[in-house]
């Protein structure tokens, strides 16, 4: 991939009572924001939908137009990504496993900063969330 090119990755926000928000564990152990690469010629939405279907068999009830969040974060392979982060809502979480979601949690942005098998990006959006958090 050319050094002028970011893969563009749609992350879906889904949030709590308390304001935790969702991720997946993957087979490998690892926590990433439920959502994931975006096709060529798909929406945002179009991808949050797609991916969250695929990764949990789960329907979404709603996606944001615009997204809440854009950072960028080089990947666990050096890969350089555009994260959009869109907060979504789900009909519910009875997801069905797969190699890309064996699990699902809430995590308050302190927890994932605290944990060892979080993805780059999934550390650099805590952190954001977090100075947000506690500048309201």
């Amino acid at each position: 991939m050319p050094e002028c090119f970011y893969r563009v990755s749609v992350k879906a926000l889904v949030l709590d009572a308390s304001r935790r928000f969702l991720l997946v564990q993957e087979d490998n152990d690892w926590w990433e924001l439920p959502g994931g690469g975006l096709d060529f010629g798909e929406s945002p939405r179009e991808g949050i939908r797609r991916e969250i279907w695929e990764e949990m068999r789960l329907k979404t009830t709603y996606v944001a137009g615009t997204p809440s969040y854009f950072f960028t974060v080089k990947n666990h392979k050096g890969v350089f990504i555009a994260n959009a982060v869109y907060e979504t809502k789900l009909a519910h979480l009875d997801f069905v496993p797969s190699p890309e979601c064996v699990n699902v949690r809430f995590f308050s942005p302190q927890e994932v900063l605290a944990a060892a098998n979080m993805y780059p990006n999934v550390r650099v959006f805590a952190s954001i969330f977090d100075k947000e958090a506690r500048s309201d």
